[in-house]
This record gives C-alpha cells, sequence and structure tokens, in this order.
C-alpha cells in the first residue's frame, strides 16, 4: 500500500540499479521519474524497463494487462526540474563521492520539497554522503539494496550518525515497507553495511578452499546449494544457531576457527586470474569455464528464488 505523503518518487541514474528500482516503483503505483544523463542512456533503460516487465509477465507474477498500468507510472527525463515536486529520491549513480555529492547539490536547488535522498551506494558510508552537503545533509541516507531490486526484497538501511536528523530511518523504513521490502535499520555505519559482509565472509573462505586445494569450484558451490543454503532462506542464522543449542555451535567454532581464511587483501589465486584476464563469465572463464555454457540457463536460475516472493498490491488504474 501506498505510503500517505509519497506522491512523486525520483531516480538519479538509469543503470542496472536505477531501471531496476523503476519497476519497483511503478509497481506499486508511484508516479516515478528516472533521470538519465541523455537521450542514449534514456533509451536504454526504456529497454531494460520494458525487458523487466517482460520478464515478470512471463513468470506470472503479473498479467500483461497488469504491466501495462504500472508502465503508464513512468516517465524519463534529463532535467532536474522535472522533480521540483518530488517527494523523495533514489540516488543511483556511479560509486565516486564527488558524483554523488554533486547530485545532491543539484536536488537542493530543484527540489524544494524533498523528504528524503537515499542512497543505493554499496560501499560509500552515509556520514561521507553528508560530509559538506548544505540544507538537505540531515536526510541523506543509505537504503543499499542487493540487484535486481525490484526481485530481492532485501534493503539496509544506514544513517550518518552525526547528520541524519531524527525520523528519517523510520520514514526510509515505512516507505521501503510500503515497496514490499524487507528492510533493516543498522545500529551503526560501518564499512560493507551488513550483507555483503555476511557475503565476503563467506567468499573469503570459499576462495580459500580452492586455493588450499581442498576442493574445486564447482564442488564448493554444490556444497553450498545443496546443504546449508536453502535452510537460511526459511530460518535465519541466529534462529538455526538457538535451534541447534549454542554449546555445539561454540565446540565447532572453538575447533574450526583457528583453520579458516584470514585473508586480509585479494588472494593470490583471484589476483592470478584478474592477471590472465580471467574476469568470468564475460570473459568465457573464471573460477568456470563459462565458453559454451548455457547462459540464458544461468540467468533463469539465478532470478528463480525470488519469483514467489512477489506479492504486489499492483495498481489498477
Amino acid at each position: 500500500m501506498k505510503l500517505n505523503g509519497i506522491d512523486h518518487v525520483g531516480v538519479i541514474g538509469t543503470g542496472m540499479i536505477g531501471t531496476s528500482l523503476g519497476v519497483l516503483l511503478t509497481g506499486h503505483g508511484y508516479r516515478t521519474t528516472l533521470l538519465a544523463v541523455d537521450e542514449i542512456q534514456i533509451a536504454e533503460s526504456r529497454k531494460k524497463f520494458d525487458n523487466f516487465y517482460k520478464a515478470m509477465v512471463e513468470n506470472q507474477v503479473m498479467t500483461q494487462a497488469q504491466a501495462d498500468i504500472c508502465r503508464r507510472y513512468l516517465s524519463f527525463t534529463t532535467d532536474y526540474a522535472a522533480l521540483t515536486d518530488a517527494d523523495c529520491v533514489f540516488e543511483a549513480v556511479v560509486e565516486q563521492l564527488p558524483v554523488k555529492q554533486e547530485v545532491y547539490r543539484r536536488l537542493e536547488e530543484h527540489c524544494p520539497e524533498l523528504r528524503l535522498i537515499m542512497s543505493v551506494s554499496s560501499a560509500i558510508q552515509p556520514e561521507k554522503l553528508a560530509d559538506g552537503m548544505g540544507r538537505y545533509k540531515d536526510r541523506i541516507l543509505v537504503t543499499h539494496p542487493f540487484f535486481p531490486p525490484h526481485l530481492i526484497p532485501y534493503f539496509e538501511i544506514v544513517a550518518s550518525p552525526q547528520d541524519t536528523a531524527p525520523g528519517m530511518t523510520d520514514l526510509a523504513k515505512e516507505f521501503l515497507l510500503s515497496l514490499d521490502r524487507k528492510p533493516v535499520v543498522l545500529k551503526k555505519s560501518v564499512p560493507g553495511f551488513l550483507g555483503t559482509r555476511l557475503q565476503f565472509a563467506m567468499a573469503r573462505e570459499a576462495v580459500n578452499i580452492v586455493q588450499s586445494g581442498i576442493a574445486e569450484p564447482e564442488d564448493v558451490d554444490m556444497a553450498a546449494m545443496y546443504s546449508f543454503m536453502p535452510r537460511y532462506t526459511k530460518i535465519g542464522i541466529f534462529e538455526h544457531f538457538d535451534n541447534g543449542g549454542l554449546e555445539l555451535f561454540a565446540a565447532t567454532m572453538k575447533n574450526l576457527f583457528p583453520y579458516l581464511s584470514q585473508e586480509q587483501g585479494i588472494p593470490p589465486i583471484v589476483q592470478e586470474k584478474l592477471d590472465k584476464g580471467e574476469l568470468g563469465v564475460r570473459s568465457g572463464k573464471g573460477f568456470r569455464d563459462w565458453r559454451g555454457a548455457d547462459l540464458e540457463d544461468l540467468s533463469r536460475r539465478t532470478a528463480e528464488p525470488w519469483w514467489p516472493m512477489i506479492h504486489w498490491d499492483l495498481p489498477a488504474e
């Protein structure tokens, strides 16, 4: 259900994240304006936007008629003046602090009634984003999603400890809840926020297992997919700890932690692949060989877990 007081939402940036946010917003009946650098970016974003909705229809989470209604809530622009009456904005530009702060200056100049500025930054902490900003510095915070945000419901909200005004995190949470997201509010601002820290703690050990000759990459993938990962789609990590008994987990931690990776930089095996140009799917080879692989199947499997989670209150007109 739409949040009272928020009628027009701007999205600055028309890359994959920004366009996906456009799908999420229009799919919930919010009048949405995506701001692009030029007409070329608008054309590219519109194509991605249409393809996102096409996939939703193909996966039967909405009808074509419903998708057509949602599309009517979207407009594109290259002019900040089109955001004059915006109530809140997602900033989804490149991960460069000067670029993001220039966006905030332009918003201060053109948008007199902004209630909230939400950065989707995955790496820059909100206190850095707000540093040196003007009258809107107290309403800049991070709302970090995982890609694509119209499919993956999780968002993490991170406020600046010294800048964010009271009530801003509550407003961000209420707004994300209106988008059927699963937001969490971090108690402090830290590098990597929450989800990325968990993901890369596991990634560090996964790489260590391969680098140490314990198992092949495909075996590590098999272990993750068919042992513990499915459990965590239904119960959480700490629910698992409590359900299994903390004495068991404490004993395992004591015995195992000394042998886990404590790598502080890029692991040698990763650097070696970078140096050889083995960059993953787009180069044909990474940890696994993708030459001749069914990449459409990979794309399908990547999105498959999220389709059952879409239960939107779609606009009716």
